[in-house]
């Protein structure tokens, strides 16, 4: 799930020292608990992993699942980096990370071959992973994209687009989530741009865009609190997921928020499962992967979060719920690519917008 703020190199190498003495005693862990079970150790997004799943696969292979939640690529990224050995087998970066990991050599080869249900992998899900077609080092887990969300009660007469967040009416009741690829990439699919773009004008005017436009009529660049701030009634118009946002509403309240997708395109994110370098429960971790898109159990996926079946082939058929937005919808989005030396321009225009006046 979406993901919070893209941080620059230094904050990386901060984050990764402190970070260093928890992984050296994380990775001398021992893989089996008193009752002597083996065990999985797992790193995934926050508001991501179905309670059901995990335990029902705990329960088929007499095994543990340790759970580790991380809240950005990067805190996940300068974990592994930190350490050789992390303790952890199963990983969930982001496709831009994926190709970052897989070109540093961070991610074991994974045996497809012991799989059978990878046969349900979209196409869809196929052709936006260019950074890995043959999922030689990487399975998709979940292909998606933020949003807005509104208080219908609250705001009327609304551009559905993303440049509501221009409208002065809404003044100090918005906000954006505080992450860098996200809010720049909403920018420049408004102004028709691709949200990839290494064209140093195009950049200029979504930086342009953000900085006099809609940040100020925001209270703040929000990456963790959006959804239970816009849940209160704080915001009345956020950007944001809508797992997030809508897992912090009562469900009888749902109608009273629009949350949708903006159909002049957007970026958009593939999350991954991975396994890292060193792993010491590959086999278990094969079985994971593998488990997870078994379609009856890919459809909890579904059903705990409200997903559209961008993923799974089968899985629509076990679902019992309606999604929050459709694959149609994201047709237009366009997947956030690892940006290489470009990253320093896009840091740059970032600092810009969040730290100058």
């Amino acid at each position: 799930m979406r993901k919070p703020t893209p941080k620059t190199f230094i904050t990386i190498l901060v984050v990764a020292l402190f970070t260093a003495l928890l992984l050296t005693s994380c990775s001398k862990q021992t893989t089996k608990n008193g009752s002597g079970k083996q065990k999985l150790y797992v790193y995934n997004w926050s508001y991501y992993t179905p309670d059901e799943v995990i335990e029902s696969f705990e329960r088929e292979y007499g095994v543990d699942v340790v759970l580790d939640y991380f809240a950005s690529n990067e805190e996940m990224y300068a974990k592994l980096k930190a350490s050789k050995n992390s303790g952890y087998d199963i990983v969930f970066p982001s496709g831009d990370y994926v190709s970052i990991m897989m070109a540093q050599g961070m991610l074991e080869k994974i045996d497809t071959s012991a799989m059978k249900n990878l046969i349900y992998i979209t196409d869809f899900a196929k052709e936006k992973s260019t950074y890995d077609p043959t999922m030689e080092y990487s399975v998709p887990y979940y292909l998606g994209a933020s949003g807005i969300a509104v208080h219908k009660k609250m705001a009327k007469e609304y551009e559905r687009s993303w440049n509501i967040f221009a409208d002065t009416r809404f003044a100090d009741r918005m906000v954006m989530m505080d992450d860098m690829r996200e809010v720049l990439g909403d920018a420049l699919a408004y102004l028709g741009y691709s949200v990839n773009t290494k064209d140093s004008a195009q950049l200029a005017q979504a930086q342009q865009l953000v900085e006099k436009k809609w940040k100020p009529n925001l209270v703040k660049f929000d990456a963790e609190g959006f959804a239970k701030a816009f849940a209160s009634g704080e915001y009345w118009v956020s950007h944001g997921y809508a797992e997030a946002i809508f897992e912090e509403i009562p469900e009888k309240e749902w109608d009273e928020v629009d949350f949708f997708l903006p159909e002049g395109g957007g970026p958009m994110y593939i999350d991954a499962m991975c396994i890292p370098k060193g792993a010491r429960h590959y086999d278990l971790a094969l079985k994971f992967i593998d488990y997870i898109h078994k379609p009856e159990n890919y459809a909890k996926l579904l059903d705990r979060f409200h997903f559209p079946a961008s993923v799974n082939t089968e899985a629509d058929r076990y679902r019992t719920t309606v999604p929050f937005y459709t694959i149609e919808q994201l047709k237009n989005y366009e997947l956030k690519e690892d940006l290489g030396s470009s990253l320093v321009m896009y840091n740059n225009a970032w600092e810009k917008i969040r730290y100058v006046n």
